[in-house]
């Protein structure tokens, strides 16, 4: 296996394989030029996002900044909305689903390292400073709102019309249809149909 290849199925890779590299730099460039445009300049946000992050759905919008590490290993479904500094740490494939919502500073981080220090320090292969790493994917299904400064970790599945509270921290999966929040991120009760924005009269 290359290592993009144990990379992707969450083994142990090297991480200062140059075609990584390469990958890596060019994720990081075309977020920097993103984060460079202006709202207005849709047509070129456009363009970036399109290199960027090749499976995504319509109706895609970044306020930025925005981080990615290759991009390339995420796929967002349709209409997606991400506040300020969103960061993907795509390092394992990341799938987003349709409608979803994300406030700012938002992380999603598939990465892992070693709990050992000795696990975690640069290692020397072939001539070659690296760390061992590895990772685990994530999923986020349709009609998700993860509030402010959300954190979800690698393994994670997040079912679908859930809502994560601002501030969490998700660690394990989170059904489908809940309310959940915390560090770590727990289910606080299911949503109903008596959470129907219509219904709350102080709102209108």
């Amino acid at each position: 296996m290359t290592n993009e290849e144990k990379m992707l199925a969450g083994k142990i890779y090297n991480s200062g394989d140059l075609n990584l590299q390469k990958k890596l730099t060019r994720a990081h460039r075309l977020c920097k030029i993103y984060n460079d445009t202006f709202d207005d300049e849709t047509q070129r946000r456009q363009e970036i996002v399109d290199q960027l992050l090749p499976e995504h759905g319509e109706n895609i919008f970044l306020q930025g900044p925005i981080f990615f590490d290759y991009g390339c290993n995420t796929k967002i479904g349709t209409n997606f909305y991400a506040n300020f500094n969103l960061t993907v740490l795509d390092t394992c494939p990341v799938v987003i689903g349709d409608n979803e919502f994300f406030g700012p500073n938002v992380t999603l981080a598939t990465p892992l390292h070693g709990l050992l220090a000795q696990d975690r320090n640069t290692q020397v292969i072939d001539g070659q400073k690296t760390t061992f790493e590895y990772g685990k994917p994530l999923t986020i299904e349709d009609n998700c709102w993860l509030a402010s400064n959300v954190v979800v970790n690698g393994g994670v599945t997040i079912g679908a019309g859930s809502v994560i509270g601002s501030g969490s921290v998700v660690t394990r999966d989170i059904p489908a249809g809940v309310l959940a929040v915390g560090n770590p991120c727990r289910v606080v009760r299911k949503l109903t149909a008596t959470d129907q924005i219509k219904l709350k009269k102080e709102l209108w």
